[in-house]
């Protein structure tokens, strides 16, 4: 199997809800559900491949508080060299709704002090070559960005693939946003992108059609995925041709962080060395099996055995 790494966000999400009808300021309301967890897309990508029983890195760093500590101990040795930035750490308070939807509430915190001599010392550069590494959380880790061609440089250098999920921007896809993501993907192996993000960085209102003009942008051999929630996901690989499939009707009980999972599991496909359509197989199935259960629950055979409706 090939090496995984990914290097981003990792925060502390606060799970409440659900909130019917929204509060009037200056009121309380009690909720039936609460739950402290490990956030932030790096963060659930990572506990997605500690799941499913793959072998990764992960860079990133906390703040100097006990939710800190406690992020350190969530990853264990993993987190050994993260970075402890003077600041409190990023909390995210998730607001959930009884259609589904949800609202967040996020502190800056820790997140964007993380910078690239501190994700190179935390990372063991010998045992990527030739791997995929996941970029994300990208408008959320300022210095970091600023530093991306410095990433991009190291691992070209190495022989490392980047996968990029840069997250919706907190001012939307202005033109500027839309500029520096474009450069972003004229480096990257392959991008990881939903349905909406996909449409609105592209100017295209068919997401096949989207993932297409975002691949021209690309090296020759790179990928485009398109995850389309309910719907699945399509992909446009190094050849140019669609792949998709779709998403089993499953009841849902908790999306957050879906995307990160669907990540997690078709990147560790991929570096399987297994095909596109079933790479992104795998990211549909074990994400839809996340969104079905709680706590979440998949292991290492959802990778090797995939029901036969999903291909």
């Amino acid at each position: 199997m090939l090496p995984l790494a990914v290097i981003g966000n990792v925060n502390v999400d606060l799970i409440l809800g659900p909130a019917d009808p929204w509060p009037t300021p200056g009121t309380e309301i009690m909720v039936d559900y609460d739950e402290l967890r490990v956030g932030g897309s790096a963060g659930n990508s990572a506990l997605t491949w500690e799941g499913l029983g793959v072998d990764f890195q992960i860079a990133a760093n906390v703040g100097t508080d006990q939710f800190g500590e406690w992020l350190q101990k969530e990853f264990g040795s993993r987190a050994e060299r993260w970075p402890v930035a003077p600041t409190g750490t990023t909390l995210s308070v998730g607001i959930t709704h009884p259609n589904g939807e949800r609202t967040f509430f996020t502190t800056k915190g820790h997140l964007g002090a993380l910078s690239w001599p501190d994700v190179l010392a935390t990372l063991d550069t010998n045992r990527l070559r030739g791997g995929y590494v996941l970029l994300c959380g990208s408008f959320l880790t300022d210095t970091l960005v600023e530093q991306y061609d410095a990433v991009f440089d190291w691992a070209d250098a190495n022989n490392i693939r980047i996968a990029l999920d840069t997250g919706w921007p907190i001012a939307g896809w202005t033109e500027a946003n839309r500029v520096a993501t474009h450069k972003w993907l004229s480096r990257c192996h392959c991008a990881l992108f939903n349905e909406v993000e996909t449409t609105r960085l592209a100017n295209s209102v068919e997401p096949a059609d989207a993932a297409r003009k975002l691949k021209a942008l690309m090296p020759e051999s790179a990928i485009v995925v398109v995850k389309c929630g309910p719907d699945g996901a399509l992909a446009v690989g190094p050849d140019d041709e669609l792949v998709s499939v779709g998403a089993p009707l499953v009841f849902v009980a908790d999306t957050i962080g879906a995307g990160d999972v669907f990540n997690a599991a078709f990147l560790a496909a991929l570096a399987r060395e297994q095909t596109l359509q079933e790479s992104i197989t795998a990211g549909v199935h074990v994400a839809s099996k996340a969104i079905s259960t709680v706590p979440r629950r998949y292991d290492s055979h959802d990778l090797e055995t995939l029901p036969e409706t999903a291909l």
